[in-house]
């Protein structure tokens, strides 16, 4: 290192948010203050913690001094070279960011939502005032994918990205498989030890994982993708007897987020963004990712298939990946130079959930009569939908049939039908499962779930 960057001036560092996050941010910023100087060429200063309230009790390291706390954001903003935003929430995150760019403060963010929503706006501002934009923290916790996906691959191909990013929902989906405790237990659970909020929504419900989604998607395709774009299914009607007829079928349930390349038959390229539960192989590499972890799986064209595993949450993570950007921008501000811009050349259109296509596992209770299943076959060949495999499991085999069954009163019995299709159309396959719902023999769809990672 040369003299010149040994002389180098301390950088100023001002923290925008101290929940779990924010604290470990700030310990780690002051504990590790002389390694993270000699890999940067330039000490780090916090100069400063905004918060709502700074008086509130909070759990800070001894190394924070708890006068750097204040509630004056936006002179703190003022005053900093690089700007680390942790508070989440679109505003006042928005107007604080921007603030910061305007004033030519490298800014490190780990607000998914705000990037979801408004990105390509922070992007721009970034861009036009020549300072560098580090996110890492907005996908996946400490898994390094941002990255990768916005560097490493910028010459390559990325055909399709497959993401268990959410590690709630990861959890609980893997304490219904691994345990066979129901949904509402397994998010109590969930709840009991932290990986879930006392309102759950927002990963339950897919809102978390499509925010994600949005961005990976819009950094692979070079498209804007917001949230509304994505398409969002999350797992409230995912049953016991769901994760265990998928055991039976030599799959697991996961909460995935899917961005991917589509070409038409007519040579037109669009992007396809989605969230929503999906069967997985056991054999796949997303299938063996347990408890709260997260991972995310790549396919490009010329790397081919690259997997990133590890923690998705929690504040030791989190802050790991914050601080790995915040090294980033100190450095370009020692040595000169910037990182990468975003951009969005390609604009390619946002396709509709109905036009996705991919492999279905349809599951029936119908009559234990002769030709049911033939009756159900021509429907699916009259809608162009074919079967790639059919399954009647035995009434002792069924899990749930003691619920579907009841007395033997000289009834019909039950039989239960476990179709996997072909790949097929969204539309096409709601409008088989439509005709198939008013056979006559046709008692019940229990179950329509999507098949990904064959």
């Amino acid at each position: 290192m040369g003299a010149s960057q040994q002389e180098q001036g301390p950088l100023r560092v001002a923290l925008l948010g101290c929940g779990v996050v924010g604290s470990e941010v700030a310990r780690l910023l002051t504990q590790q203050s002389a390694d993270l100087a000699s890999r940067v060429g330039a000490p780090l200063e916090l100069v400063g913690i905004a918060v709502r309230d700074a008086s509130a009790p909070r759990p800070l390291a001894e190394s924070v001094d708890r006068s750097l706390l204040t509630e004056d954001a936006e002179g703190l903003v003022a005053r900093a070279d690089i700007v680390i935003e942790v508070m989440g929430g679109i505003e006042p995150a928005r107007a604080l960011l921007l603030r910061a760019i305007e004033a030519g403060a490298a800014v490190v963010t780990a607000n998914k939502a705000l990037l979801a929503e408004d990105g390509p706006t922070l992007y721009k501002a970034a861009d036009t005032a020549g300072v560098d934009i580090y996110f890492e923290a907005a996908v996946a916790g400490a898994i390094p994918i941002v990255r990768p996906v916005r560097e490493s691959l910028a010459g390559d191909s990325v055909r399709r990205i497959l993401g268990i990013v959410n590690g709630t929902t990861n959890y609980v989906l893997d304490q219904m498989a691994s345990t066979g405790m129901s949904f509402d237990d397994a998010v109590r659970q969930a709840q009991d030890l932290g990986y879930a909020e006392a309102d759950p929504t927002a990963d339950v419900e897919g809102f978390d994982a499509a925010a994600k989604a949005a961005i990976l998607a819009s950094l692979a395709f070079h498209t804007r993708v917001s949230l509304e774009d994505v398409a969002r299914e999350g797992i409230t009607r995912i049953t016991a007897d769901d994760v265990a007829w998928a055991a039976q079928t030599g799959h697991v349930i996961k909460l995935l987020a899917i961005a991917e390349s589509v070409t038409d038959d007519d040579g037109s390229h669009g992007v396809s963004v989605r969230v929503h539960p999906a069967l997985v192989p056991l054999a796949h590499p997303l299938a063996g990712v347990r408890g709260a972890f997260n991972a995310v799986f790549v396919e490009a064209d010329a790397a081919g298939e690259l997997m990133f595993y590890g923690r998705g949450a929690g504040g030791a993570p989190t802050a790991s990946a914050v601080l790995g950007d915040v090294v980033s921008a100190a450095r370009h501000r020692v040595l000169g130079g910037k990182g990468p811009e975003e951009s969005t050349y390609a604009a390619l259109p946002i396709l509709p959930a109905s036009t996705a296509v991919t492999r279905y596992q349809v599951r029936l209770a119908v009559d234990d009569r002769p030709g049911v299943l033939a009756q159900v076959a021509q429907v699916l060949a009259s809608k162009g939908v074919s079967i790639e495999a059919v399954r009647q499991p035995s009434e002792a085999a069924a899990p749930g049939a003691e619920d579907t069954h009841g007395a033997d009163d000289g009834a019909t019995g039950v039989a239960h039908l476990v179709i996997t299709t072909h790949a097929a159309a969204e539309a096409a396959l709601a409008a088989t499962v439509d005709a198939i719902a008013v056979l006559e023999p046709v008692r019940e769809i229990t179950s329509v779930l999507r098949v990904e990672g064959a």
